[in-house]
């Protein structure tokens, strides 16, 4: 059975009338911040007379675009794992139970999370040595496992943190690669490299991605309303949609390319937020 829902376009003045004075923010890795610049373009799209001011703070790992004109903050917090990663004299320790910068998420009104990209990152483009799991630590640990556990200790800071009246509480959902052209029907594709369509069925052919079920299962333990985007089954139909061999190094079957499907993440947000 298929569930669909109809979305109003995305109104760049209605979002930035509605949000006077309110502060948006995405938190999460680097797919997080693609949907933070997708936001940004599509408001200047829409009204690109608006004024805007930009503050980076390097310290909190923080870039504020604040809509002057409308006193709108739209904010990216660069974060990989949601849960600390500690420095220990003996190493880099991912500590699946704490949550230290959840202070900078305190009182905004609208908090977009996400995070998996980086938890089956290995070797050297790996930014921690050891996974702590209460008092145990260990050198490694399947990393579905670890990844369920940090969303359930993101869960009790949502839990006991989120004011609900005053803050709307998002998941952007499990973003998808393309690097394997046997999952969408055709073997001979190494990578997204040279596609040009979508895949043109309603049903992505390969098989289920594991995060998702695991995303789902925790987010059910949480008592205070989040809302899923649940991104991931149309992100799959759009092999055609990554910088492929041209974006910045390797070939890209991660990120998207803008404007591209994080403007529908963003339509399906603007619909659901009001």
């Amino acid at each position: 059975m298929h569930f669909f829902f109809f979305c109003n376009r995305f109104d760049g003045r209605y979002f930035l009338e509605k949000l006077r004075g309110k502060t948006i923010m995405f938190v999460g890795d680097s797919l997080s911040r693609n949907q933070w610049l997708s936001m940004l373009c599509m408001i200047h799209s829409s009204v690109p007379t608006t004024n805007y001011a930009v503050n980076i703070s390097v310290i909190k790992d923080m870039t504020t675009y604040t809509f002057t004109d409308y006193g709108l903050k739209v904010t990216y917090h660069h974060n990989l794992y949601l849960v600390d990663i500690v420095k220990r004299r003996f190493g880099r320790v991912l500590n699946l139970n704490t949550v230290t910068a959840g202070k900078l998420w305190l009182d905004v009104d609208y908090l977009i999370f996400n995070t998996w990209h980086w938890w089956n990152r290995r070797g050297a483009s790996q930014p921690f040595d050891y996974i702590q799991d209460g008092t145990r630590i260990y050198k490694d640990m399947d990393r579905l496992v670890a990844f369920g556990k940090a969303i359930a200790t993101w869960g009790q800071w949502v839990d006991a943190n989120v004011v609900q009246n005053k803050t709307k509480v998002f998941f952007q959902g499990i973003s998808p690669s393309h690097y394997n052209g046997t999952d969408w029907g055709n073997p001979k594709a190494k990578s997204c490299y040279g596609q040009k369509i979508p895949v043109l069925t309603s049903v992505y052919p390969g098989a289920a991605l594991p995060p998702v079920a695991v995303l789902k299962k925790s987010l059910k333990t949480i008592k205070k309303p989040v809302t899923l985007l649940d991104i991931t089954n149309l992100s799959l139909l759009r092999k055609d949609g990554h910088p492929s061999v041209y974006g910045f190094g390797a070939t890209d079957c991660s990120h998207w390319c803008l404007a591209g499907v994080p403007d529908t993440w963003n339509i399906m947000l603007y619909n659901l937020m009001f």
